[in-house]
């Protein structure tokens, strides 16, 4: 993990503000969805990327009754139902 050097404080709404020189960096616009993780004693940010349920690839997904699911295993998917 990279040090920046720079603190910031919690406010009162348990916000904390991301330096501007680290989102310029990352690419973070104003409203680019944020995953939250935590991981023993760190909190984790992660830019939001909507992956397929089934295999976690980012690529050419879609939305399918409210899963993701990429083109490739929909593919499979229905070529496995018709099998059957």
């Amino acid at each position: 993990m990279k040090a920046t050097g720079v603190t910031r404080r919690i406010d009162e709404l348990g916000r904390v503000v991301l330096p501007v020189e680290l989102r310029k960096n990352l690419g973070l616009l104003n409203e680019t969805p944020m995953e939250i993780y935590v991981e023993e004693d760190r909190i984790i940010l992660k830019k939001y990327e909507p992956t397929c349920f089934f295999c976690g690839s980012a690529e050419n997904v879609l939305e399918f009754h409210d899963k993701l699911i990429c083109r490739h295993c929909a593919t499979e998917l229905a070529q496995r139902l018709q099998e059957e």
